[in-house]
């Protein structure tokens, strides 16, 4: 029996990374443009202090460069192609992201960011988060329903800093330690939400409600395959990680 009293809300992974280059302003602004009701990212910390958009340690993968992000510095980056050989694109830092996510008026679009660890920058990491989001004055929200950030992190400590730091700002704890709720890894650091892969939603689908009991909300991620965008949807889940927001969402209109 589904607890459900509306679809998930869903959530563009690396922007719409299943048509777009992941990380890129096209990826998002595609996302955008289809409907996504959140946006998500990796931060990582250049050299000289920049948070980019980068989801892997070095960027062999996602650029035509080669190197560790943390060892190089914004000019460097931004100097790589991230994006098609037809449009070119140059790392995205996170306050270029903020920009595009704030000046979108077709509807309030919250911003999921994953800070990766373990990282020789450690928790430098959420420290220049907070000052960004502070920046922008979507750092302090004045309750966590109306909050525009998200920060997400597999690292139970990375989500006790930002709940220390900014008690309103709503955190997720990625990964396994979902399945501990009570004394576990998510009630320990005080986060919000937990994030189990949809593959341990299909193997413990009673996690939604007992989170929900718990007083906390439920990200999965992630979700292309629409039998596992309909599971989210039946259990009840509030936010769908997925590559492509415009098909996940057709899914839960037709649900």
């Amino acid at each position: 029996m589904s607890r459900a009293s509306r679809a998930p809300f869903v959530v563009a992974h690396r922007g719409a990374s299943g048509t777009r280059p992941e990380h890129t302003l096209a990826a998002y602004d595609l996302a955008l443009q289809e409907g996504a009701d959140g946006v998500e990212c990796d931060i990582r910390l250049t050299r000289d202090g920049h948070l980019v958009c980068v989801h892997d340690r070095t960027v062999e993968r996602t650029s035509n460069g080669t190197g560790a992000v943390s060892e190089m510095t914004l000019e460097e980056l931004k100097a790589l192609n991230f994006g098609t050989e037809s449009e070119p694109e140059g790392v995205l830092t996170l306050s270029e992201l903020i920009e595009l996510v704030l000046d979108w008026k077709s509807r309030p679009t919250k911003l999921f960011i994953e800070t990766k660890h373990p990282v020789r920058y450690g928790a430098l990491v959420e420290t220049t988060l907070l000052t960004e989001l502070n920046r922008y004055g979507i750092g302090a929200p004045a309750s966590a329903d109306h909050a525009r950030a998200v920060v997400i992190s597999f690292a139970a400590t990375a989500v006790w800093r930002i709940r220390r730091a900014a008690p309103l700002l709503p955190t997720v704890l990625l990964g396994e330690s979902s399945l501990y709720l009570s004394g576990g890894a998510a009630h320990t650091v005080g986060a919000t939400a937990i994030g189990p892969s949809v593959r341990t939603l299909r193997e413990h689908p009673d996690l939604v409600d007992k989170a929900a009991a718990a007083g906390r909300a439920t990200y999965v991620w992630t979700c292309d395959d629409p039998e596992d965008v309909q599971l989210c949807a039946d259990l009840g889940v509030d936010w769908v990680a997925t590559n492509h927001p415009a098909r996940t969402k057709a899914v839960l209109t037709t649900a």
